[in-house]
């Protein structure tokens, strides 16, 4: 067996079905010995979506996604993806193939330095040297990416090593790592801190982040604050931890959050923190949450924890079982007045769109749309003015709303939704971008036409860059630069070009019965959206 069939034995052993990748010569290796396997290679079409793809299929899978792509540009280019899985803590292993050994640091051609240029978007990086290394680094990759708090791990693999013989091949049982040891657990007596101060608190808060569905924890999580009458909020990369319409759900706080939410948080006496990072777009004065309250941060990173907040109580595990410990704790607390307080600010706080009505309004577009997708459907939202009419509008029950919070990177929402729907072929995966996110990765739908992915693809068309022009109308008093998007292809030609049925909706009167032909089988769409290029996210 040589590396390049030992590598491919270790993704058998990890249960790896697919992986997205672009081939190279330094990769080939690799590539030639999947054909003797049973995993799907997938050819995405320019590398960067090959980690955005593998995110998707991460994220609704809860296994770790993998990508491979060749050395030099090709490597390089997935380091966008890389630090956009590493920024929302999604599990990745990212393989590179790399030149021969014996070349390194010699600048011959399509070398690149990639474990040293994705250093810092990488929970750990590996460079092969020793083909009989190759089982103890997959089998490490794998722990480390989907253990503690999750993340991309890169192995970088030279062509002579992907063609050395091993001298045996053996795939470790288990992982011991003397560095690394994160902590599941959380501590007892900081459980029974957290759960006598919940039991004193008259306006308690849980501010549910992305660790909260790393963990699958949302179960627990609303279990526990329909036992103890707690409300919640989520951050953006937290929504779906709660139903939308739940009656404790209050929605997302931040800049472009509900004010419900946000008002909820200020006037909270206790904020419980759980798998978030008190970043500025939740939490863009930190003060807040810290003045006059009781704040309990939980995180499985250690590191996350007081970074940009003094936390009242740190507790350091993964959600889901400290949600279990904390619902062992018997308590008596009430917190009624202060639920009833927050319903009546739900209603009073309800923000009012001006929709203008020779344009399709995009909130109640989202609305619609995500009231009428299947109940476990899969929402992937891109960045831009689309992602904020997104998170704020989007109805969630029982399926799962991406996207790419901590990095906002623009083209995510195909290649992740492709993703996601492979790793979940029977849940419906919708993709909503802006015309400037869509010619970012419009490449997929050839993707998705090779394989047969049969994503459904909203495109919000203004002609613009819409949250820069926003934020130009604002800041720079409607001075525009480099944001008109003059020079967009036509979308039913680029629909017609590969095979994927249009739609055109322009006429509000016409929306409802346009989304349900959109949503009526499970066949690829492209519908563009045409909405006022002057509408705002407010």
């Amino acid at each position: 067996m040589n590396g390049a069939q030992a590598m491919v034995k270790c993704l058998e052993k990890e249960g790896v079905e697919m992986i997205f990748g672009y081939p190279g010569v330094a990769i080939c290796p690799f590539y030639d010995s999947i054909l003797e396997s049973g995993i799907r290679p997938i050819l995405i079409r320019t590398e960067q979506n090959a980690a955005h793809a593998a995110s998707g299929l991460a994220r609704v899978t809860q296994k770790v996604g993998v990508c491979a792509v060749t050395s030099g540009p090709g490597a390089t280019n997935l380091i966008t993806g890389i630090a956009t899985a590493f920024a929302d803590s999604i599990p990745l292993v990212c393989i590179t193939g790399q030149v021969n050994s014996e070349l390194i640091g010699s600048d011959v051609f399509q070398e690149a330095d990639i474990t040293g240029a994705a250093e810092s978007f990488v929970k750990y990086s590996y460079l092969v040297k020793n083909a009989d290394d190759i089982p103890r680094i997959f089998k490490e990759a794998f722990y480390i990416a989907n253990t503690g708090r999750k993340g991309p791990v890169l192995i970088d693999v030279p062509a002579d090593v992907q063609n050395a013989e091993l001298k045996k091949f053996e795939y470790p049982k288990t992982v011991s790592l003397r560095t690394y040891k994160p902590t599941v657990k959380g501590h007892a007596v900081q459980i029974k801190k957290v759960m006598a101060e919940l039991e004193k608190a008259k306006r308690p808060v849980i501010c549910a982040g992305g660790g909260v569905l790393l963990s699958d924890a949302q179960e627990m999580l609303r279990e526990f604050s329909h036992k103890y009458r707690v409300p919640v909020v989520t951050t953006m990369m937290g929504i779906g931890t709660m139903r939308t319409e739940d009656g404790m759900y209050f929605g997302m706080v931040g800049n472009n959050g509900a004010p419900c939410a946000n008002r909820a948080m200020n006037e909270a006496d206790m904020v419980i923190m759980v798998g978030a990072r008190v970043a500025d777009r939740a939490v863009n004065q930190p003060e807040i949450i810290t003045k006059d309250k009781v704040l309990v941060h939980m995180d499985v990173d250690p590191a996350e924890i007081g970074k940009n907040a003094g936390p009242t109580i740190p507790l350091v595990g993964d959600a889901k079982h400290i949600f279990e410990d904390m619902m062992k704790q018997e308590i008596t607390c009430d917190h009624e007045l202060w639920v009833q307080t927050l319903f009546e600010y739900r209603q009073t706080m309800k923000e009012k769109r001006a929709a203008d009505p020779a344009f399709i309004d995009p909130a109640g577009f989202v609305r619609t749309l995500s009231d009428k997708m299947e109940k476990n459907a899969i929402y992937v939202a891109d960045v831009g003015q689309n992602q904020i009419w997104s998170c704020r509008n989007c109805i969630v029950r029982d399926g799962s709303f991406l996207t790419s919070g901590g990095m906002g990177t623009m083209g995510y929402s195909i290649p992740a939704a492709m993703g996601a729907k492979l790793g979940q072929p029977d849940r419906q995966a919708i993709a909503v971008c802006g015309d400037g996110s869509f010619q970012m990765s419009m490449m997929e739908l050839a993707t998705m036409r090779q394989h047969g992915v049969p994503v459904k693809i909203v495109v919000m068309s203004n002609g613009y860059l819409g949250m820069v022009r926003e934020f130009q109308q604002n800041a720079y008093q409607g001075r525009y630069c480099v944001v008109d998007l003059s020079g967009s292809p036509d979308l039913s030609k680029i629909a017609e070009a590969y095979g994927v049925r249009f739609l055109h909706l322009s006429d509000p009167d016409k929306m409802e019965e346009t989304i349900d032909s959109f949503l009526q089988n499970d066949d690829s769409v492209l519908m563009e959206c045409v909405i006022n290029p002057m509408d705002t996210v407010k």
